[in-house]
């Protein structure tokens, strides 16, 4: 499924794909301003189900002295990108991230395996933790289907949090930090709860 055509319509084509590199310059600057925020420091960063890389570039810009590595499922990308090999849903890394991407992966699985990657996302970040899921909400009411996969899991954005939530804090925009971190975060910059 996640060979060379999937990634050249969904990721290359400037007609068909889902999301430019402008829009990953964004997300990176995003996530790197969010746990800077918190005070969190980034040396590592583990990018679950990278793709074709298109956040490799922007946080080499926003986090510098950060390592990245890219995890992917894809034999393909892993041999054409030099990628680990590996699934969200077991890697066990020889040591756990500051912080952990997992952008547009979970749709991909079912219940049963979605569960058992967001529980082991706790494993894989020592703080940090980017998350984004295409939900039903979303694809009612925010995606353009025309450039969405629609071979994927649709679950609610609770379905998600709730699990979460069991390892982490929210701290917005789809930025995570896990319960055992300790960062200075204003009352009126947390959610409540």
């Amino acid at each position: 499924m996640f060979g060379s055509a999937y990634f050249r319509k969904f990721y290359i084509n400037t007609v068909t794909r889902v999301v430019t590199p402008a829009e990953m310059r964004v997300r990176a600057r995003l996530i790197a301003a969010v746990v800077a925020q918190a005070s969190i420091p980034v040396r590592s960063i583990l990018d679950v189900g990278c793709g074709i890389g298109l956040l490799r570039k922007p946080f080499a810009e926003v986090l510098p002295r950060a390592r990245y590595k890219g995890l992917e499922a894809s034999a393909y990308l892993c041999e054409r990108y030099g990628w680990t090999n590996g699934s969200v849903i077991d890697y066990v890394p020889p040591r756990p991230s500051d912080l952990v991407v997992c952008y547009d992966v979970l749709q991909y699985l079912d219940d049963r395996d979605a569960a058992k990657a967001l529980a082991n996302l706790g494993k894989l970040t020592r703080a940090a933790l980017y998350v984004s899921a295409l939900t039903r909400e979303d694809w009612r009411d925010n995606c353009d289907r025309t450039r969405t996969d629609r071979a994927v899991h649709l679950r609610t954005g609770d379905w998600y949090r709730r699990r979460l939530r069991r390892n982490f804090r929210y701290l917005g925009l789809g930025v995570w930090l896990r319960k055992d971190v300790t960062a200075i975060l204003w009352d009126m910059e947390r959610t409540p709860g």
